[in-house]
This record gives C-alpha cells, structure tokens and sequence, in this order.
C-alpha cells in the first residue's frame, strides 16, 4: 500500500464514524428502549452531588467533581479506542455507536413539532409538552410564550446538541465529543444561580461557557448561510449579546432574525421571576409556518457542518 492509500484509509477510518452517525442520528433520534451514556452521566453527576455539595468548600468540591469526570470521560474512550486499534472495523462501529449517542438533532426536532402539534390540543397538553424540553416553569405559559420557548430552544439545542459536538469530534475525535457531553450534562443539571447550585456548579456552568463559546458563534453563522440571509450578521452581533449565557444567544438572535420575531422576555425559573432581555423587537404570533422554516434551516446548518468536518479532515491528511 503507497503512502496515499494509507492517508486516504486513515482519513475514511476517521471521519466516517461522523458521517454514519449523524446518519443513525437522522434515521433513529434516541430511542426510548436503547440505554443512552448520558443517562449514567447524569446518573454518576447526581451521585456526586447529594454526598458532596453539603457543608463547607462547595466550590472546590464542585470544581474538582467536574474536572474529574470530564477527565474521566476522555481518558476511558481514548484507552478504550487505543485498545482497539488492532481492529479497525470494531473501532468504526464503536465510534459511530458514540457519535449517534452524542447527537440530538433529530430528538429536539420531534420534540419541538410535538410542541407545536400540542397547542392545537389545547393550553394544557401544550404546557406538559414545552416541559419536556425547557428548564423553566410552564405552569402559566400562553400558546404564543410556548411556541417561542420552543423555538428559543431549537436554537440553543443546535449548538449545544449538534455542532458543538461536531466541533469537538474534529478537534479531538470522540473522547473530545464525550468529554463535551459531560461539560454539557453538568450544566444542565447544576449549572444554575439558585442556592443549592451557586457554588457547587459554578465551575462546571463557567465550563461549558468556554466549550461553547466557538460553536455557538459558528451556529449562528451557518443558520443565517443556510436561510441564505447573511444581512443578518449586523442583527445577530447586536442581539447575540442579550443573554445571560455569553452563549445561547447567538443563535437564539440567528432564529429570531431569520424568522423576524421576538425571543427572550420575564419567566419563572424553580419558582422565581428571571429576567432576559429581548432578542428582536418584532412580537409577532408564531406558525407553523414558522417552524417548518426553523426545522430547515437548523438541518442545513446541521449538513454545513457535517461538510465543513469532512472537509477539514481531509486537509489533515493532505
């Protein structure tokens, strides 16, 4: 075999666990009946937390719980892909099964059309479904601040849940994909500014800031190139920053510009008003119509992503 061939090999071992993935990730979302690894994230995060959040030196305890299982995470993929370097064929379909595992694009759309599905059901089956996907409280939401609670998370969840992950996967393969799943899921559940969570997961919400500062960006570019309206780079700098996440709000404002709305606004997060500021200034009703534009275009960014990967990969090898 020539040195290109044995590139050429090494660059397809790479990337098509990506590619398949993403592929099982569009055809099966996450499935009810399959065990998901962030179920035993979350699982060992809670495990931690209701022994070790009590008394004194909550940070540092925190601190370290995160940097320990983040660290965790990477090392046992990585030895366990090293460990199957002999075996190149066991090594793609493990590292795909991991790839579809730490991609949510598929299940956030369901969700997010069963959203809308909802509200033709009534006020009530509206507000059980939007609780499935937001954090914060649906108990008094109408059908407008539903739908764009939806949407708002349609946006966040791309970069969080798809190119994020991606971004990682091409910067340090899988381990990287699930040590960023690991940032993520920590957020998600101590992440917060209430009492109980301040301090024990300040770290770990100040962690997942940093792992998302690039992607999010990079989301909120490929949304208004897949709507085809690169005016809006001047909409999203301005609004991107109306956010209490130095994050989730480029590509909330990339959503709100595309379909000429308005995000953000008062709610109630565990019983307590939160502020956010405004994301557009136009407070119009959302349709369907609306959705199915946001369903597209987060799948074109979605396959601008996928490409940009494969792409950058093959520069590696060239």
């Amino acid at each position: 075999m020539d040195q290109l061939s044995f590139h050429w090999m090494g660059y397809m071992v790479g990337v098509l666990p990506l590619l398949l993935g993403w592929i099982l990730d569009r055809l099966l979302g996450d499935p009810a009946w399959l065990p998901h690894p962030v179920v035993g994230f979350g699982k060992a995060i809670s495990y931690l937390e209701h022994r070790l959040n009590v008394g004194s030196g909550r940070k540092l305890k925190g601190t370290i719980v995160a940097v320990f299982l983040v660290l965790a995470v990477f090392v046992v993929v990585w030895v366990a892909l090293t460990l199957l370097s002999p075996f190149p064929v066991i090594k793609v379909v493990v590292e795909t099964i991991g790839v579809f595992f730490c991609l949510a694009g598929t299940t956030l759309s369901r969700e997010v059309r069963m959203v809308f599905k909802a509200c033709g059901e009534g006020i009530a089956a509206a507000r059980r479904q939007i609780a499935r996907i937001v954090g914060r409280d649906t108990g008094s939401l109408d059908e407008q601040e539903i739908k764009t609670a939806a949407l708002e998370t349609l946006a966040e969840n791309l970069s969080d849940g798809v190119i994020a992950p991606m971004f990682w996967y091409l910067l340090l393969g899988l381990p990287g994909m699930m040590a960023y799943k690991m940032v993520n899921t920590l957020d998600s559940m101590i992440g917060y500014k209430n009492d109980r969570y301040k301090d024990f997961g300040c770290f770990a919400a100040k962690m997942d800031d940093v792992a998302n500062y690039i992607p999010a960006r990079i989301t909120s570019l490929l949304m208004i190139i897949s709507a085809g309206r690169l005016s809006l780079l001047k909409f999203v700098r301005k609004y991107g920053r109306c956010h209490a996440s130095p994050n989730s709000g480029w590509p909330e404002a990339a959503m709100a510009g595309i379909l000429n709305c308005r995000f953000g606004g008062t709610h109630d997060y565990f019983g307590e008003a939160v502020y956010k500021p405004y994301i557009g200034s136009n407070p119009k009703l959302l349709t369907n119509s609306d959705l199915r534009t946001a369903l597209s275009v987060c799948l074109r960014a979605e396959i601008l992503m996928l490409l940009l990967c494969l792409l950058f990969s093959a520069l590696k090898v060239v």
